[in-house]
């Protein structure tokens, strides 16, 4: 494994992004601090990836001591391994984080290998259960510090392709409208951000609604970040005023144990982030 120093002369090489964001009279001034990891894949009948898993575990605690919350992204295990045991061991590793957890659904955890255990009911009670959390049948809302998190399930039913269903986008806009400044997170990305030509390839990585959802969801001048995956490459961009993050996913380090996730602090209509590496 790299030592200390390699991962210190990485992280900082990469430096760290400042995005101005527009204010508003509403704008908390308490910082908001966390880190969003998506896609890490993790397969209990690889134990390569079961390993990555415990190692970012161990370095987000060592080294982010002051986090508010770890968010995953989906595809956080691939759901193929007998019965419910990917999802049981996937809970067990990041219950080990000193901060809360927050997770959304990819099209692994709503695509199931061998059997229909992990339903979305299933996995509802076991990582979104917290008495804090606002959710209906398939999101949830965490009012922190002033700010909405939401996360979104923008899955088909064993499909890879996703779409917001209509009481997705209805829960989404009432929450909006409370016009406290809002971060998105959910797996399927929202544009064609890596210029892909094939229309096959499109359709399965970008939300299939999206023109939809950009003219519901992105008209608000208080949606300040959405983070989403599942085409594991890194992407900031902007729609409209809104910050548009995709992480590179876990599941593709950089070199020897260095597995990719991003970290991120918001205060006062600003977002600085950065993607940082496990070693």
């Amino acid at each position: 494994m790299a030592e200390l120093s390699r991962r210190g002369f990485f992280t900082s090489a990469l430096g760290i992004a400042a995005i101005p964001l527009m204010a508003t009279s509403s704008m908390p001034k308490e910082t908001l601090r966390f880190i969003h990891v998506t896609d890490s894949h993790m397969d209990f009948t690889n134990p390569d990836s079961v390993e990555a898993l415990e190692l970012m575990v161990s370095f987000v605690n060592e080294n982010y001591k002051d986090l508010d919350f770890v968010m995953f992204g989906g595809d956080n295990f691939n759901n193929n391994a007998a019965g419910d045991t990917d999802a049981q061991k996937f809970k067990e590793i990041i219950k080990q984080l000193h901060c809360r957890t927050l997770v959304v659904r990819g099209n692994k955890e709503s695509s199931p290998t061998n059997d229909k255990e992990i339903s979305l009911q299933t996995f509802k009670k076991m990582f979104v259960n917290s008495s804090d959390l606002k959710t209906d049948e398939h999101n949830w809302l965490l009012e922190l510090k002033g700010y909405n998190i939401l996360g979104l399930d923008s899955c088909i039913e064993n499909q890879n392709n996703g779409r917001y269903s209509e009481a997705t986008l209805a829960f989404a806009q009432k929450v909006l409208e409370n016009k406290k400044p809002t971060v998105i997170l959910n797996h399927h990305p929202y544009t064609n951000y890596w210029k892909g030509t094939e229309e096959k390839d499109i359709h399965k990585y970008v939300l299939n609604n999206t023109k939809e959802t950009q003219k519901r969801l992105f008209k608000y001048e208080n949606l300040l970040l959405t983070l989403s995956g599942h085409k594991h490459i890194d992407s900031v961009t902007k729609i409209n005023n809104t910050t548009a993050i995709v992480t590179r996913g876990f599941i593709r380090p950089l070199d020897l144990d260095m597995y990719p996730m991003r970290y991120v602090e918001i205060t006062d209509g600003k977002i600085t982030e950065k993607l940082i590496y496990t070693s």
